[in-house]
């Protein structure tokens, strides 16, 4: 086993997590929304969500990757993955209520906690985005004009979504976030 697959099995399991659980969110919703007299409204905005940060967790999955050469095994390593993987977890784990029943407005829990989700995701891009600039090997990607461009639209967008107000502006914008993650995907 090498250094990547001894880091990656950790960082797997974790970014693993945090997938099961926006998509464990997901069941729990439909599954609430389908009892008979439900009262639960699901609406776009916390699927999109969760959408949204599926997609990330798949996008920094795929960075990883690009790591594989650079990455040794060391305490600061493990550490630094460990929290950076954490920090998806609660964001992933913040995308759906827990008790569907306590919260049967899904657009009004994402108002509630957009900021705070969207908030870490935008940190650990950053966070991201800083590593790779300062390891050579990695800052070259960063300067090629398409990634550039593509970079400054998703912190737009994120940034945005953290204040636009009123249920278009932010079903619009969230669906720009999932739609730029899908066209990237398709590049």
């Amino acid at each position: 086993m090498g250094d990547f697959e001894f880091i990656f099995a950790l960082f797997g399991l974790l970014l693993g997590l945090s997938i099961a659980e926006v998509l464990g969110g997901l069941a729990r919703a439909i599954e609430a929304r389908l009892r008979p007299g439900s009262l639960v409204r699901i609406g776009w905005l916390t699927p999109l969500l969760g959408a949204f940060v599926l997609l990330d967790l798949l996008s920094f999955w795929q960075a990883a990757w690009t790591t594989r050469d650079i990455v040794g095994v060391s305490g600061r390593t493990l550490m630094a993955v460990t929290a950076f993987a954490s920090a998806y977890y609660l964001a992933a784990h913040l995308v759906f209520p827990r008790d569907v029943n306590e919260q049967a407005d899904f657009d009004a829990h994402f108002h509630r906690v957009r900021r705070i989700v969207i908030g870490v995701m935008a940190v650990l891009l950053l966070c991201q985005l800083g590593w790779y600039a300062s390891v050579p090997e990695l800052a070259v990607h960063l300067r090629r004009p398409l990634a550039l461009g593509l970079t400054a639209v998703l912190i737009a967008l994120m940034a945005a979504a953290m204040v636009v107000r009123g249920q278009m502006w932010s079903r619009a914008v969230m669906a720009a976030l999932v739609a730029r993650y899908v066209v990237v995907y398709l590049l």
